[in-house]
Parts: C-alpha cells; structure tokens; sequence
C-alpha cells in the first residue's frame, strides 16, 4: 500500500469530496487531551494533523510513520514551513506498519483515516502492533468512516465508501474492499472509548480511546 501516487492531488481530491469535513474530524479533540510526552502518528499523509498537534503541543516528540515517501515529503515541508520549531523534535519514517514493529512506547497514538485501509485479519495485525507501542493509560486518537444506523445516511454512506474502496484499490493498492468495524479488536487489546463525535450526517467518526491500565 502506498499513496505515493495520489500524494500531490490528495488535499485536493479530499476537500472537493467532503470540503474541510475530514481535517475537522481529525482535529476534533486535538486541544482537550493532555500534553503527550512521545507521540506516534500512523499515516498521516501531507502533515496537516502533524502541524495542528505541534501547535497545540509545541516541542513535543513525534515519529511520523507512513508507507508513502511522497506523502512524508509533502509532511516535512509543511512542518518545515508553518512549525520549523518543531521540526528536529519530528522524525519521518517511512515503512508499511505490516513490516514495522514498534521499538518504543508512547502515551499518544494517532491514525487518522488509516484502520479503513485493512481488511479483518490485517487490520487485527495493526491494532496488536499499535497496542503493544501503548504505554497503559495511552491516548488513542481516531478519526475514520463509519456506516450510520439510519436509512438514508447508511445508502449515502454506501455508495461514498463503495467509490473510495474502488478508487484507491486502483491507486493505492490498498487490500481492502469495504470498510471493517475495528471496535471490536481495540476491545480486545484492552482500549476503552473516552469520547466519540459523530458528524456528516455521521458518516465520520472521532473517538477517543484510552488504554486501561493493566488490561494486556
């Protein structure tokens, strides 16, 4: 899986799509967590989140980890540029997290529109890997897709997350086909739901996890 392609039109794509829809939902909780110490962010594309989290946390530590160099390059500019405070304090990295293995543990993990990239048994892959990085009482910061309960806002969903699985399948290669619920695998490593905001027509969701401290 790699964005690589799509990297220099991904903003774009992105807000003719849904506007400033998904940026809002990544940083919905962004200014009422904690100050983390040692921050991980898993995929996180072009560095918009990257530059509200310094901005908030300012001189905090971050390893950025995406599987796209592309992406990492539009992330370092922008850092470079709108944060250059902050940039020794940020290190890029880039790997599959399907190869990486976690080498220090942090009290915040992020992964933004990233989980909706896996299918089931490579998405529980994932979140093992991410849990074991979690210091107990780590926050976990999660913005994704989600299907709504209603009729409507469940077919509208449908038919956006059916085009997206087609369109980055294509020029991303990403291995999944349909969107996989992951509250069932944070359960399992012991990662309980703090605070969760829905919003277009609650088609995206923000949630906020915290690891219990002594669950794994």
């Amino acid at each position: 899986m790699s964005f690589d392609l799509v990297a220099p039109y991904y903003s774009w794509l992105e807000k003719i799509a849904f506007g400033n829809a998904l940026q809002r939902a990544r940083t919905c909780w962004i200014d009422t967590i904690a100050r983390p110490k040692r921050t991980l962010i898993m995929g996180e594309g072009d560095g918009r989140f990257l530059c509200e989290l310094v901005r908030a946390f300012p001189k905090i530590d971050v390893d950025c980890i995406d599987a796209s160099e592309a992406m990492l390059q539009l992330a370092r500019a922008r850092l470079r540029r709108l944060h250059p405070e902050s940039f020794s304090r940020v290190h890029f990295i880039c790997e599959d997290i399907l190869k990486w293995s976690p080498r220090k543990s942090y009290d915040l993990l992020v992964t933004h529109f990233f989980l909706d990239c896996f299918p089931g048994r490579e998405l529980q892959t994932v979140i093992a890997k991410l849990a074991g990085a979690a210091k107990p009482g780590a926050v976990w910061l999660i913005a994704d897709f989600t299907i709504p309960r209603k009729r409507f806002a469940r077919a509208h969903a449908r038919v956006w997350l059916r085009m997206m699985y087609t369109f980055f399948r294509v020029t991303a290669r990403i291995a999944a086909n349909d969107l996989v619920d992951p509250i069932p695998y944070l359960d399992g490593y012991g990662f309980i739901r703090a605070s969760e905001n829905l919003s277009r027509t609650r088609m995206l969701r923000s949630d906020v996890y915290v690891a219990a401290i002594g669950a794994r």
